[in-house]
Order: C-alpha cells, then sequence, then structure tokens
C-alpha cells in the first residue's frame, strides 16, 4: 500500500469515501507450514472449508467500487477452486487484479491460465537462494520445483507475447536468510522475472499476551526480526551487494529499511481494506489474526455501513494521533521497516 500523504485528522462523523483498493482473502487454507506465518501455528484448515465463497466476492465487487483487487490472504490463492473466476470477474470489470502464491501449485498449464485470464500481478515468494535455506523456512516446498514453476511462468507469458503478469518475488529477510540475498539476486536475473522486493517480517505482535496463543510467533519474530538487531551490519552488506547485482541485470530491486524511522503516515483504513474469507472486515492485511482489530462482519452488516461505523471511525481517529491502536504499533508498514 503506498504510504504517500499524511491524512488529515478525523472527527468521529467524518467518513471518507468507499475505497478504490481491496484485500481479499481468497482462502484461509495454505498447503505449507512457513516459519514466519500465523498458520504454521494454527490448526490446518481444508481447502473448501477456508475458501471465501463466491457470493460474498460478488457481494464486495458489486458494492465497493474498487479498482485494485489483491487476492491474498494468510492462505495460499491456488488452493481456492473459484480463483479463476474471481480474477476473471476483476478483469471483465475492469478492475486491475493480482495475487501473492508460494508457487508450488503454479504448474505450466496454471501460469498459462493466469496469462490468458489478463492477471496484472504476480507475487511469488522465495526465501532463500539454496534448497536448504529455502525448504527450512517454506515448510512442505521445493526449491527446484518453485524454481522451475517460476521460469514456466515467465516463459509463458513471453510466449504469449503478454506484458502482464507483472512477476515479483517476494524475499522475506531474516537472520537465517539475509546471507543468502545475493545469490538470489543472480539468480532471479537468470530467470527473468521483473522484480525482486525485499520485506522485513511484518509484524512484532507486542501487544499481544506474551503467553497466549500468539506466543510461538511472537518469540519466532523476536529471534528472527533484522530490527531487533544490535549489529546490522551483516545485512547491510548483503543489501549492498544485492544492489550492485541487480544494477546491471534489468532486475528492479527494493530493500526495506533496517531502522525504525517511528510510526505514521498510514493510508490504509481511509484507502483499502482487508476482507477475511469469512468476510470480517480488517483495516489491513499486516494485522495477521482474525480475532485482532475487527470492525466489522459481513455477514451481519454491509461493507458501506462498516466503512462508515463508529469503529472504522475510531480506529481511524486513533490511527491519526500520537495513541495509535496497539496493533498498529507493532507494525512494520507503520513504522517505515517492511
Amino acid at each position: 500500500m503506498d504510504q504517500d500523504r499524511t491524512p488529515a485528522l478525523q472527527a468521529i462523523g467524518d467518513v471518507p469515501p468507499l475505497p478504490a483498493h481491496l484485500q481479499v482473502e481468497v482462502t484461509s487454507a495454505c498447503n505449507l507450514r512457513c516459519t514466519m506465518c500465523l498458520v504454521r501455528y494454527r490448526p490446518p484448515i481444508n481447502k473448501l472449508a477456508g475458501a471465501m465463497r463466491p457470493e460474498l466476492f460478488h457481494r464486495l465487487v458489486d458494492e465497493v467500487p474498487v479498482r485494485r483487487l489483491t487476492l491474498q490472504g494468510l492462505g495460499e490463492p491456488l488452493l481456492s477452486p473459484y480463483l479463476l473466476e474471481m480474477i476473471t470477474t476483476a478483469v471483465g470489470r475492469g478492475i486491475k487484479v493480482g495475487f501473492n502464491s508460494n508457487a508450488t501449485l503454479l504448474t505450466r498449464a496454471r501460469a498459462e491460465q493466469m496469462v490468458a485470464a489478463g492477471l496484472d500481478w504476480l507475487h511469488v515468494s522465495v526465501d532463500g537462494a539454496t534448497p536448504a535455506v529455502y525448504e527450512a523456512i517454506r515448510e512442505g516446498a521445493h526449491f527446484d520445483a518453485v524454481i522451475g514453476n517460476l521460469a514456466g511462468l515467465v516463459q509463458a507469458k513471453r510466449e504469449a507475447g503478454s506484458a502482464t503478469p507483472w512477476i515479483r518475488v517476494v524475499f522475506v529477510a531474516m537472520r537465517d536468510n539475509v546471507a543468502d540475498l545475493p545469490a538470489l539476486t543472480r539468480l532471479l536475473a537468470r530467470v527473468g522475472v521483473n522484480e525482486l522486493r525485499v520485506q522485513n517480517l511484518s509484524h512484532d505482535f507486542a501487544d499481544t499476551d506474551p503467553a497466549g496463543s500468539y506466543q510461538q510467533i511472537r518469540d519466532f519474530t523476536a529471534g528472527q526480526a533484522l530490527w531487533t538487531d544490535q549489529d546490522t551490519a551483516h545485512a547491510h552488506r548483503m543489501f549492498t551487494e544485492a544492489a550492485r547485482v541487480a544494477a546491471g541485470s534489468g532486475l528492479t530491486l527494493r530493500l526495506p529499511s533496517l531502522t525504525d524511522q517511528g510510526g505514521g503516515n498510514c493510508t490504509w483504513p481511509w484507502d483499502a481494506a482487508y476482507v477475511t474469507s469469512t468476510g470480517l472486515v480488517q483495516p489491513c492485511c499486516m494485522v495477521m489474526g482474525d480475532d485482532r482489530a475487527v470492525l466489522g462482519d459481513l455477514s451481519r452488516q454491509s461493507f458501506t455501513d462498516i466503512w462508515r461505523g463508529r469503529p472504522y471511525a475510531e480506529f481511524r481517529q486513533r490511527l491519526d494521533s500520537a495513541e495509535p491502536p496497539e496493533v498498529c504499533r507493532g507494525c512494520a508498514l507503520y513504522r517505515h521497516t517492511f
């Protein structure tokens, strides 16, 4: 989400227009158990039970004047039996649409399907340059297969003569894998993807009970987050080397800040919204957990009523103040380290 404006202080009665961007969790089911993801620390969800129903999806795109749609939540979108229908619906309405994937299910046939459907972007998670590093993080995935699927997507796009989808690889930088970043940059330049985006872990979960249900992911983040390291020199060296490699390769590289720059200027609750597979409305995708910062339930209200309701107004007012909601204080996007 672009953070390019500072919202004016909102009175409780002031309501922004309905958002142009929605992020929709098309499924809460996943086929991996990644070390930095909340899914790892929760019971598995069946892919049919975890899928957002088409009725809810169509209700959303009918009600909200959305121009950009991200079909992504905690689950793997390619597990949703309704994904292609959602993409074609969005494209048919002139909506820019894309999603994030672990690419384990991105066969050549699925890649060709995505290109033909008019998908605008596809972001693939790759957190290492070797099987040992990558597979220790993305438990259940196979490095060579994922890189092969990624190369197949690049080839399918070329053979179709299509400029889309824009192919971005997302690398979650942590203490255990940051040394792989320069080698991954070289590999992706050879594969021919458009962009490599490096990001920090999304949240420190400091607002949660240290002994509660978020304890495991909270402890993991404390041990792996680069922003908690007293010696960031190694990470800086890896970032610098990756930038050098990317410079002459045609690969776009985006690196995060390793320094907490303080909070503020988050525009998500004014510009966008996140909707879980069951229809809970949350202020953004960074919350990670459907029991935190829930602002409404689409099984009980319309999106418009939720967007204009008092919980949203109070959340916006607090976020725009010197005392933001606790869930925002540990957010890497809020602290400009994402």
